[in-house]
């Protein structure tokens, strides 16, 4: 190659007296007396180039003029290295320079670019092609091409075709809100961006390609979290003439195939929880089941009748923290505090302990005496040093609450251990759920999703009840993947449409092509979508997904990089006719 023979992490002592070719960025300059090294860095790694005032003093003297993040090209001979690094891959060998050349200068950078950066997130956004040459967010791309790769050849092998589908499709009312994009050809007509492909891979299904997958992106212009962005990437896949337990064979597969691939572990077969099981169990339907803490609910007799907080709740439900009865009034209180926050809304925290001496004492002694605390650490399972924190209330916002303490605790007390995986399954899903402002169901999952055969009898008596043909896939306390076998059959998917509220016109104007596909035949289908870019984060040990992205927005969904979104030229929007009355410059 014309600007090196080698990359700047390949060299070893075995390449002692190569004449070699490097080329790469200026990572720091080290002046050691009549010496001067120069780590140069590229994708690879770092070689440390090596230059002595008696080899040649004009050559040092003009390599101590390099800038950081200067790019050059570096000839010279490999040297065994007298001092070691063990840290460096390339450590035991040095380039002794016989000659330089810059490729391009360059400023002082923003921040430094070293694993621990000066920069704060913003900054680190504004210059992102500065930020990609860190290491760990280099090392993230690099994991994500690997996932990349090993999701494509395990569904290759599985027999899947990528297929892909559209990104100017038609505007829907359900889920999140649309993306949308003015038509110039058709003033006034918009397309949108796809929150999913799901209609598109049903429609495959029905056009017999029997196995679909696709690496795909997706938009919901909707309000932005840590693990959320206004476009993300799926692992998309439908399969046809399948029950829900090929879905869940074939992906487990995947996922196990994944863990093993990426992170070298063997896991066995994935625990199912439904869905009930799982709010009752531990308050939330994605739970983190590396850590106990497993919800214990009041029997009406342990509640006690004088106690009014207990015996007017809906819900008293408590967790177990072992080894906790230490804990200070003052942190007692600090977690009170956490559950009285505004977006948990409890009115307080009842706590319990099971004291080292095999006594109890509570929050409540008042209303509560001994025998009546014994009854409570036996419905615990407690010991002694246990401490058992208990809430009462409404039964959805309390054990939501408690899941959220359940997990700030797990944070505070290291449970959460990244190089730990524990997947599983929840299914059975409600099919529908009530929505208190427009007085109407909504689909939990999406209009269609097929009901449990044994339930489609409830639709007409009974629509919240029913159960979905649905599943998720929850890694660590996150869902990485959920998806359902489908409705199939007109006149069920025209059912539901009712259900979900639309008129017959509504539903023939949004879902008409869908509707006379399945005239003509549709095989039963299903499949599943993971979150590509919340899948990778977890692989590499974290959370949130944007160090995994290479060019993310910010939590306001802006590109701060390129400014966007932005303003466009008034003769844009003239021939999209459209007009605006926003002023930028007015903000």
């Amino acid at each position: 190659m014309a600007y090196r023979s080698h990359h700047c992490g390949e060299l070893r002592l075995n390449d002692a007296g190569k004449t070699v070719h490097l080329s790469g960025w200026v990572h720091r300059v080290r002046e050691l007396g009549g010496m001067t090294f120069i780590d140069l860095r590229d994708r690879y790694g770092i070689t440390q180039l090596a230059f002595n005032e008696f080899w040649d003093a004009q050559l040092m003297k003009e390599a101590q003029q390099l800038g950081r993040e200067t790019v050059l090209q570096a000839e010279g001979e490999v040297l065994e290295r007298s001092s070691k690094n063990d840290q460096l891959p390339t450590g035991e060998v040095e380039l002794r320079v016989t000659g330089f050349k810059v490729l391009s200068a360059a400023h002082v950078p923003p921040f430094t670019i070293e694993d621990a950066t000066d920069g704060g997130d913003e900054l680190r956004m504004k210059y992102r092609y500065l930020d990609i040459r860190r290491r760990p967010v280099r090392e993230n791309l690099l994991l994500r091409n690997e996932v990349n790769l090993a999701v494509r050849n395990y569904l290759h092998e599985q027999g899947f075709t990528e297929v892909e589908t559209p990104y100017l499709i038609k505007s829907t009312p359900e889920g999140a809100r649309d993306f949308v994009v003015p038509s110039r050809m058709n003033p006034g007509e918009f397309y949108a961006l796809p929150q999913s492909p799901q209609t598109f891979k049903q429609l495959l299904m029905v056009g017999g390609m029997d196995k679909y997958y696709q690496i795909v992106k997706c938009f919901r212009d909707e309000d932005l979290r840590a693990d959320r962005q206004p476009e993300f990437t799926q692992i998309d896949c439908e399969m046809s003439f399948v029950d829900q337990e090929d879905i869940l064979n074939t992906f487990e597969g995947l996922t196990r195939h994944l863990l093993h691939k990426i992170r070298g572990i063997e896991l066995d077969a994935f625990p199912r929880l439904s869905y009930n099981d799982a709010m009752r169990r531990y308050g939330n339907d994605k739970p983190d089941i590396r850590f106990g803490m497993e919800f214990v609910e009041f029997d009406a007799e342990l509640r006690g009748t004088e106690f009014k907080v207990f015996s007017e709740a809906e819900l008293v439900v408590g967790i177990k923290l072992e080894g906790g009865a230490e804990r200070s009034r003052k942190q007692l209180d600090a977690l009170r505090d956490l559950v009285q926050q505004p977006q948990l809304g409890m009115s307080g925290l009842i706590w319990a302990r099971h004291q080292t001496d095999g006594s109890f004492t509570s929050s409540v002694n008042k209303f509560f005496d001994e025998q009546a605390l014994k009854n409570w650490g036996s419905a615990f399972e407690s010991q002694a040093g246990d401490l058992m924190l208990i809430l009462a209330g409404a039964k959805d916002k309390t054990r939501s609450a408690l899941s959220a303490l359940r997990m700030h605790l797990a944070d505070e007390l290291g449970l959460r251990k990244a190089d730990e995986f524990a997947p599983l399954w929840v299914v059975d899903f409600p099919l529908l759920e009530w929505d208190e402002d427009s007085e109407r169901f909504h689909a939990m999952h999406h209009p269609f999703t097929s009901p449990k055969e044994e339930d489609i009898a409830l639709l007409g008596t009974d629509p919240g009840a029913v159960r979905a043909n649905a599943y998720d896939l929850v890694l660590n306390g996150n869902e990485i993947g959920g998806g359902s076998i489908r409705i199939h059959d007109r006149s069920l998917q025209k059912k539901m449409f009712k259900h979900l509220g639309f008129t017959e016109e509504e539903a023939q104007a949004q879902f008409g092509f869908l509707m006379d596909a399945f005239q003509y035949g549709a095989p039963p289908h299903g499949g599943i979508a993971f979150g590509f870019d919340r899948l990778v984060a977890l692989l590499g040990g974290q959370e949130t997904i944007r160090d995994f992205i290479a060019f993310p927005k910010n939590n306001a969904g802006r590109d701060v990089m390129i400014d966007a979104p932005s303003a466009i030229d008034p003769t844009q929007l003239d021939e999209l006719e459209l007009k605006t009355t926003h002023d930028p410059s007015a903000d």
